[in-house]
């Protein structure tokens, strides 16, 4: 039985209608450990708990899924089908084998990692633990969520940093963007012995 505050989530996260077309059709991409994640939930969250439009300021729609064919040529192919299969949502919708994080992340963040061993083990390690959420659904429209560190910092729009592989530098430059769109929320100041 989901607890008040994971209703609470899916309830917010289902005001925004990408969110409701990417649930519903994504199942017949047919890969692995799927979720949808990142700002598409938290941000949909602050937006409805602001009073705003639940689609206001969200850049993108991260659905991550695993496999452990982590050729560049298998993840593209799911792009492409992805590309096709969410043509019709009016958003960007970014799909990403975490699979292959570690392999392109030293290039693109200046730290190394470690290869994942699942999806949720990639959400894990995001840079702040109050976004640290996901929802999949099966092809019955049965919603799953994955809420690492709980609800409660994401309603009361406290982040926090979680210091485990992204830099200092990553999760000040998200937050100052942030504070911009969503001037409601209380920044924790990244750990001063906060070194991967």
């Amino acid at each position: 039985m989901p607890t008040y505050d994971e209703q609470l989530f899916l309830a917010c996260i289902q005001n925004n209608p990408i969110n409701q077309q990417i649930l519903q059709l994504a199942p017949q991409l047919e890969v692995s450990d799927w979720w949808l994640t990142a700002g598409a939930l938290f941000q949909t969250v602050w937006n409805v708990l602001d009073g705003r439009d639940p689609q206001a300021g969200i850049r993108d729609y991260d659905l991550f899924y695993f496999d452990n064919d982590t050729s560049y040529e298998a993840e593209d192919a799911v792009i492409l089908r992805a590309k096709e299969l969410f043509n019709d949502i009016d958003a960007e919708v970014e799909v990403r084998n975490e699979a292959r994080v570690h392999l392109w992340y030293e290039q693109h963040f200046g730290v190394s990692a470690a290869p994942f061993t699942s999806t949720t083990d990639a959400i894990d390690h995001f840079a702040i633990k109050t976004c640290c959420f996901a929802v999949t659904s099966d092809k019955d429209g049965n919603l799953t969520t994955y809420a690492p560190y709980g609800y409660e910092d994401l309603f009361t729009r406290k982040i926090i940093p979680n210091p485990v592989l992204a830099t200092r530098e990553v999760y000040e430059a998200k937050t100052a963007r942030w504070l911009t769109e969503w001037p409601s929320l209380s920044i924790e100041p990244w750990p001063t012995n906060g070194t991967p």
